[in-house]
């Protein structure tokens, strides 16, 4: 940079359906350089509609809102404006909330005891292209990484027009899975799963999950356990 030039503030829009919380955030970014507040939602709707007006650089990102939860905003706001990125910003550091918020895309993951200081190193780094990872965040993905989920192998063509995730699904229901099993499963919401379950039973006509584990079965989905499927 040379000297006497003056970097543009990142515009931010952030995003949290606790207005304590928000303001209060909100305030703390107020009073550091380097960044400019431009708006603030109170759930993954509203962000999405702000990022629409605004087009702010970075929305610091909250995952567990009503409406639309932080992981399907971070999604439809980096499909439909990819000009700006996404740091979460959560108190949940678990692993059912991490992997989706990345795979949506967020470029940045910080729990809400980071500093100031810290939240404004990470909003400079996705701008600069580099992600903006707590070192907790880092080491997890680092032990993610060393120790790699197998691929589930998926049928070249499903029955009923049903999606490869939505036989992962329902291979998971034939297992036994709970809808919060499946989603720790696979790193997405329950929401998301309630959503390919109803998919996959309006396109099977299946009414229940009785139901769901013998036509996985009849379509050669799973294999039945040892002994046959009363």
């Amino acid at each position: 940079m040379t000297e006497g030039t003056q970097t543009k503030p990142a515009r931010v829009v952030v995003a949290d359906d606790q207005t304590v919380v928000r303001e209060g955030i909100v305030m703390l970014l107020g009073l550091l350089p380097g960044v400019e507040v431009v708006g603030a939602a109170g759930d993954g709707e509203e962000a999405v509609r702000l990022v629409a007006e605004l087009a702010p650089d970075v929305v610091l990102m909250d995952l567990r809102m009503p409406r639309c939860d932080g992981v399907e905003a971070t999604r439809r706001i980096r499909a439909e404006y990819p000009g700006t990125q996404v740091v979460v910003l959560t108190t949940f550091a678990d692993d059912e909330s991490l992997f989706p918020a990345l795979k949506a895309g967020a470029r940045g993951y910080l729990t809400k005891d980071a500093g100031g200081d810290e939240i404004v190193r990470a909003v400079q780094s996705v701008l600069s292209g580099d992600a903006g990872l707590s070192p907790s965040i880092q080491r997890r993905l680092l032990e993610r990484l060393s120790d790699p989920e197998p691929v589930q192998a998926v049928p070249a063509e499903a029955p009923d027009g049903l999606t490869a995730r939505e036989v992962e699904v329902l291979a998971l229901i034939a297992e036994g899975l709970t809808n919060q099993e499946i989603a720790r499963e696979l790193h997405v919401s329950t929401a998301t799963v309630k959503t390919h379950i109803n998919n996959l039973f309006a396109k099977t006509g299946i009414k229940d999950r009785a139901q769901a584990v013998r036509y996985a079965y009849a379509k050669g989905l799973v294999r039945p356990p040892t002994g046959g499927v009363t």
